[in-house]
């Protein structure tokens, strides 16, 4: 066993997993894995910068985990950057900031490899015969790759729950209006990424991230987040549809009740409902695969 940290840098959240991993029988043990939301990627969209509240709110998660990597005692770590970073004209200020605490620079990867890590991740216990489609629906972007045991075809598309909150404003709740602009963008998305990946021919849908793990809890009824329930659950087309239309027609007060929403994303889980709809709706899915593995178990076997 090796013992590696891995951590995401995503648009919305900061995501740590130490863990044990045995290349050779394809074990991998969690001992940490936590989440929290910094959204590194407010108001990038917009401006082009990293906001300096952001860039402290995302160094000050840094610094706790650089505690629980020490504790645990990691032989390796590997920091990934992704949508967010990715797009910042002072994304430099960013990569000192991470250096400083945790001694290595982040590796402001390019979608192409995001799509890599979060296949192998989300589909290294799976065992389906033919292509899996892996959807990794982001903050800033979402990923879509087709393969079996490697990636065949991949494809980053710039729409993500922050990135259509943040253009569109849906309201509380959102007007016809709002969800048309939406869906406009998302349609326009799978329209480039299908160039690429055919997404209409594996039979597996695999759906990954918050927005997806969020839309499985509230379609299972959990009463508190439970990864156990939502990991390798099978939600209906029928259950993200509605879904979807109660978080679309929800004020915040509503979506606040909802035991399984993290409070990071009651304004933004709307659209990432949204963006999986329209996908399996692209797709002709029956249902989605939902995994709680996705690009952090990817970059910690990248290391093992």
């Amino acid at each position: 066993m090796t013992r590696v940290a891995a951590i995401d840098c995503g648009t919305n959240s900061i995501r740590l997993l130490v863990a044990d991993c045995d290349p050779a029988t394809g074990e991998l043990v969690d001992l940490d894995r936590r989440m929290t939301i910094v959204r590194l990627g407010q108001g990038v969209d917009r401006t082009g910068r990293l906001a300096p509240e952001a860039l402290e709110r995302t160094f000050a998660a840094c610094r706790e985990y650089a505690a629980v990597i020490k504790e645990f005692g990691a032989e390796r770590l590997r920091f990934v950057a992704t949508s967010a970073s990715r797009d910042a004209e002072n994304r430099d200020e960013f990569v000192r900031g991470v250096l400083d605490i945790l001694g290595v620079e982040p590796e402001v990867i390019t979608g192409d490899q995001e799509a890599e890590f979060s296949f192998t991740g989300a589909t290294k216990e799976l065992h389906a015969d033919g292509d899996y489609l892996v959807v990794d629906i982001g903050g800033g972007s979402t990923e879509f790759v087709v393969g079996s045991r490697h990636v065949r075809a991949a494809r980053s598309v710039d729409v993500g729950c922050v990135r259509m909150t943040e253009r569109h404003h849906p309201g509380d709740p959102a007007t016809p209006e709002q969800i048309a602009a939406i869906r406009a963008d998302v349609e326009s998305a799978l329209d480039l990424a299908e160039r690429t990946v055919p997404l209409r021919e594996p039979r597996t849908l695999v759906g990954l991230a918050g927005s997806v793990t969020t839309v499985a809890a509230i379609a299972l009824d959990l009463k508190a987040y439970d990864s156990a329930a939502i990991h390798h659950s099978r939600i209906s087309y029928e259950q993200v549809r509605a879904v979807t239309e109660r978080l679309l027609a929800s004020t915040h007060e509503e979506r606040t009740a909802i035991p399984v929403l993290h409070p990071g994303r009651i304004d933004v889980i709307a659209a990432g409902a949204l963006v999986l709809l329209a996908v399996m709706e692209r797709t002709g899915a029956g249902e989605v695969v939902v995994s709680e593995h996705d690009i952090l178990d990817g970059i910690a076997w990248s290391i093992a």
